[in-house]
């Protein structure tokens, strides 16, 4: 084994586990949860917190949007634009902290109300499945920040960046989308 990988390896390492625990855990606490239909939202409860979340989760969507382009920015993927100035750096943690406490609310109730459904429809369980997988995802890019610089592969931070852009557009699609469109999902 090559000396020099061994701080990186530790480090995806940890990452990997650290998602691998909390997806792992949050799957088996939907599964085994017993479902509270009658669980609510800020008061709303019901169908009536269909609405709420599916608003929720557009904002959600929309601060992944801004995130992307701010780290397309930041890493210099934008076309005809500089690189991004350092302060850039502070605006995209702020709004990556924003867009998961937008989703505390979300996955609150969805857990307690809904737990992790597989067995209904094919919309249902990708959406439990990924929802959990968030959360994981989320972590690990957690880890692979707080870690030393010299311990992250250059393809790391945009790889789990891009998994959580592409994980929030899959809850959005099996959520949101099927709400606003009338409780089906275009094709």
């Amino acid at each position: 084994m090559n000396v020099a990988a061994s701080p990186a390896l530790r480090s995806l390492t940890l990452a990997g586990l650290a998602a691998a625990l909390l997806a792992a855990g949050l799957y088996v606490f939907g599964t085994q949860h017993t479902p509270d239909y009658t669980t609510s939202l800020f008061g709303v409860s019901g169908q009536d917190t269909l609405s709420l979340k599916s608003w929720l989760a557009t904002g959600v969507l929309a601060f992944a949007v801004i995130q992307l382009g701010l780290a397309l920015w930041m890493y210099g993927r934008l076309p005809f634009v500089s690189v991004a100035p350092p302060q850039v750096g502070s605006v995209h943690r702020a709004i990556g902290a924003a867009a998961i406490l937008l989703t505390i609310p979300i996955a609150y109730h969805c857990a307690f109300a809904y737990g992790v459904q597989t067995r209904i429809d094919t919309r249902i369980a990708v959406h439990s499945i990924a929802g959990c997988f968030l959360y994981g995802v989320f972590v690990a890019k957690v880890v692979l920040v707080q870690s030393p610089s010299w311990r992250v592969p250059d393809w790391a931070l945009p790889l789990l960046g891009g998994l959580l852009v592409t994980t929030v557009v899959v809850l959005w699609y099996t959520s949101a989308l099927w709400y606003f469109n009338d409780f089906k999902l275009p094709v």
